[in-house]
């Protein structure tokens, strides 16, 4: 049995396949991001799994592809955790933008891959090999026109009462916004990327508000210049994008890439399903 996992900070998506590529079952658990997550907890995440927990030992590879592996220290740990869970396996572990790559580029075809999800990152692909611009500094820094990003921005909107006043009640009826609760979130608790990500998702569902289009646009104005351009050949490429927060962006997306002179991929919601026809196709091939 073969375990294939697509891991963001939000949620991570498995599928078990046997020696032929026939599905054995297929799960979620949430996110097993090791930049932001305690050992304990991810293993909890993994363990807490009914179908990961009952098929564990009969598991002989793992092929993890997430979120917060950049480093190789977080690699490690999500290494050790995999591989005091499922004992008879052999663990490998890949940054998620090798899933995103897997997912939308075709043998030989140069193009930019993007992730915007919970967190965003900008990959190179020449067709053969993977290239890195700009290292990631994490959500605090980085992570434009991301759900995390958006969140942050709408938030400091609020307080520093930019927004609506009919927009501001929405959101207070949506959230609660004490600033205790905010700040024990983002300070004192984990994953305080996916709590800001949960902000982002009321961004992009009102996204026709004059504000918080001007937001988006900014957001992904930002990320084109500090990631997308960094690449000389970008208007020559098709640009492809993976994500939730990309999903739902695409009109937006295709606009800011026209003001570039950029083309437009595919965009993919989920990379997991082309993510685990990769690996069939790497089984037929060892057969």
């Amino acid at each position: 049995m073969i375990l294939i996992v697509e891991s963001g900070s939000t949620k991570a998506d498995w599928i078990c396949i046997d020696n032929h590529g026939k599905t054995i079952f297929s799960t979620r658990t949430e996110g097993l991001n090791p930049s932001v997550l305690k050992n304990d907890i991810l293993s909890d995440r993994i363990s807490g799994n009914s179908l990961i927990y009952e098929n564990r030992d009969n598991v002989s590879h793992v092929y993890f592809y997430g979120a917060g592996v950049g480093v190789d220290t977080a690699k490690d740990r999500i290494r050790l955790v995999c591989s005091k869970i499922f004992g008879n396996s052999a663990v490998q572990i890949r940054e998620d933008t090798y899933a995103a790559i897997y997912a939308v580029t075709s043998p030989k075809e140069p193009s930019i891959v993007c992730i915007l999800g919970t967190g965003s990152n900008c990959t190179y692909f020449d067709g053969e090999n993977v290239e890195q611009r700009v290292i990631s500094l994490g959500y605090i820094v980085m992570d434009e026109a991301s759900g995390n990003f958006y969140g942050r921005q709408l938030i400091r909107s609020f307080y520093f009462n930019q927004l609506p006043s009919d927009l501001a009640v929405k959101l207070s009826k949506q959230y609660n916004l004490d600033a205790e609760v905010i700040e024990k979130n983002l300070y004192r608790k984990e994953n305080p990327n996916v709590y800001m990500a949960k902000f982002g998702k009321f961004v992009i569902a009102n996204k026709q508000e004059p504000l918080l289009r001007d937001i988006i646009l900014d957001g992904l104005r930002r990320f084109t210049k500090h990631q997308i351009l960094q690449f000389e050949d970008c208007q020559e490429v098709p640009i492809h994008f993976i994500g939730t927060v990309a999903f739902y962006l695409v009109d937006e997306i295709k606009e800011v890439l026209k003001e570039f002179g950029l083309t437009l991929g595919i965009i993919v919601r989920r990379p997991i399903d082309r993510l685990v026809r990769y690996h069939i196709d790497l089984l037929k091939q060892t057969v």
